[in-house]
Order: structure tokens, then sequence, then C-alpha cells
């Protein structure tokens, strides 16, 4: 084989390989951000839980919390509005398609 028809190969195979890197990365930035939001979720049923009649600490410091939680409150408010529908959620962090 001639070295340039390998040199084409290697060089395309290393275009697939940073290729296929760059897509792992940005999935890989996708579910660490839906974790992420997953976790303040929970943060917020776990903190503010008595204001839907789960178990809560004491009200004392679901207060004092209350004014550093303006984005999980709104991510349970988010939430509020799926709660019909868990599987979309689910459907839609997995991007079934």
């Amino acid at each position: 084989m001639p070295p340039e028809f390998l040199n084409k190969i290697v060089r395309r195979l290393k275009e697939i390989w940073q290729t296929a890197d760059e897509v792992a990365r940005t999935k890989a930035v996708d579910r660490i951000e839906d974790e992420l939001e997953e976790l303040e979720y929970i943060f917020a049923v776990l903190t503010q839980g008595a204001f839907i009649g789960m178990p809560a600490p004491p009200v004392q410091i679901s207060m004092d919390l209350l004014p550093e939680m303006e984005k999980e409150l709104v991510l349970l408010l988010d939430r509020v509005e799926t709660a019909n529908e868990p599987l979309s959620r689910l459907f839609s962090v997995f991007d079934i398609s």
C-alpha cells in the first residue's frame, strides 16, 4: 500500500474520533445539567415540603432558606405543570427519538 493512502485513512479515522469525542462531551454536559436540575428539585422538595404536605425541616429553617431558593422554587412550579405526565420528562432527558 502506498503511504499516502495510509495517511489518508489515518487522517479520516482521526476526524471520526474527534467528532465522536465532541458528541460524547456534549451529551455528558447535558446529562450533568439534568442531574443538577434533579438535585435542585429534590433539595427544594426536602426544604419546602411543608407547603405541599410532605415532612420538612422546621418552618424557621425553611423560611430562612426561602430568599436563597428562587431558582429552586421556579423549578418546583415548572414541575407542578408537568406532574401529570412524569414519563414525558424522562423521555426528554434521555432524548428517545
